[in-house]
């Protein structure tokens, strides 16, 4: 194992602590327990959206704090779902009077830690409401969850319904439009190869020279389908078709398309695939409105790309394009 660490037990510690002095101006942090939080918070009247979930998965979710998206972020260990002090830990630092909405993945330990969370926010007399995405349509079940898996979709979910808590939303119009997201949003994952865990120190599966696996979750778990390597167009193809077949999308639907890369995959590969994905959406009349292309959603240095949907109106169009500045993302300020 090749890692830029110290020991695998202070990764987060030590990450957590860098991205505090790179951004100043954004970010405030702490380490035990670990969370990170807008540096303006908390905010008077504003409703305040925090997520979280296992470290490993950068910019994803403290590189999205700041105006216009997330107020707080909770990093638990590598993979590993942060714990409910966590959470009620950045509840405390951002919570500015209108209430909480908590955004979780859909994984065993993040939706249990979370609920708890919410129960001890709740006890401070807080309105605090929860979440859940479950955009992969890989698996109904994995190693980590019940039910489809919360992958790349939450991005989008986050920045859309940051937009609106900017914006003045009240607690209400976040969880609908939480809600609304997340009904219109799928995803598919492949790897090309395995990740390592720094505190595991091998990979997470095994993949021949001449393989890739369909289907993986975020967390290097393998997928729905081991597969002989194949061209591009074939490979974003595969990609593309179940998650259009699922909701199921249609000629005529606007839609949002974001290319991911899992950590592993350099630019000039996932703009050659959001190239084919553009091309292969436009042959079935479906108009591509927006788009995001980069590394935001990763799997430590997994080598592989996502590709995810969301079905977009004008509200929802109008909230992507809102002004956001964070660390990852930002535009419009």
């Amino acid at each position: 194992m090749k890692k830029i660490i110290n020991d695998p037990s202070t990764v987060v510690d030590e990450a957590l602590r860098g991205i505090a002095l790179a951004h100043p101006d954004l970010l405030k942090a702490q380490r035990d327990p670990a969370a990170i939080w807008r540096a303006d918070a908390p905010v008077a009247g504003k409703v305040a959206i925090i997520s979280g979930g296992g470290s490993g998965h950068e910019p994803m979710h403290g590189g999205f704090v700041g105006p216009g998206m997330l107020d707080a972020a909770c990093p638990g260990a590598v993979f590993t779902s942060p714990t409910p002090d966590q959470v009620q830990a950045a509840a405390e630092q951002v919570n500015g009077g209108a209430g909480v909405l908590l955004i979780v993945k859909n994984y065993t330990g993040d939706v249990l830690n979370f609920e708890t969370a919410a129960e001890l926010i709740a006890m401070d007399d807080v309105d605090v409401r929860t979440v859940v995405i479950d955009d992969d349509v890989a698996v109904k079940d994995s190693l980590y969850t019940a039910g489809r898996r919360g992958v790349a979709g939450t991005l989008l979910l986050e920045k859309i319904v940051g937009a609106a808590a900017e914006q003045g939303a009240d607690l209400d119009r976040c969880e609908a439009l939480a809600r609304k997201v997340v009904a219109g949003v799928r995803s598919l994952g492949l790897a090309l190869t395995a990740c390592t865990v720094p505190h595991v120190g091998q990979p997470s599966f095994e993949l021949a020279e001449d393989e890739y696996e369909l289907g993986i979750g975020i967390h290097g778990e393998p997928g729905r389908e081991r597969r002989t390597m194949e061209p591009a167009d074939e490979l974003v193809r595969r990609l593309l078709e179940p998650v259009l077949e699922d909701l199921p999308f249609a000629a005529g639907d606007r839609v949002l398309l974001f290319t991911n890369s899992m950590g592993g995959t350099p630019l000039v590969e996932l703009y050659l695939a959001h190239g084919i994905a553009e091309k292969l959406l436009a042959e079935k009349g479906i108009v591509v409105e927006r788009r995001l292309v980069g590394p935001y959603v990763t799997s430590l240095e997994m080598q592989g790309m996502s590709v995810t949907l969301l079905k977009l109106d004008d509200e929802l169009t109008e909230l992507w394009d809102a002004p956001v500045r964070t660390a990852a993302l930002r535009w419009g300020m």
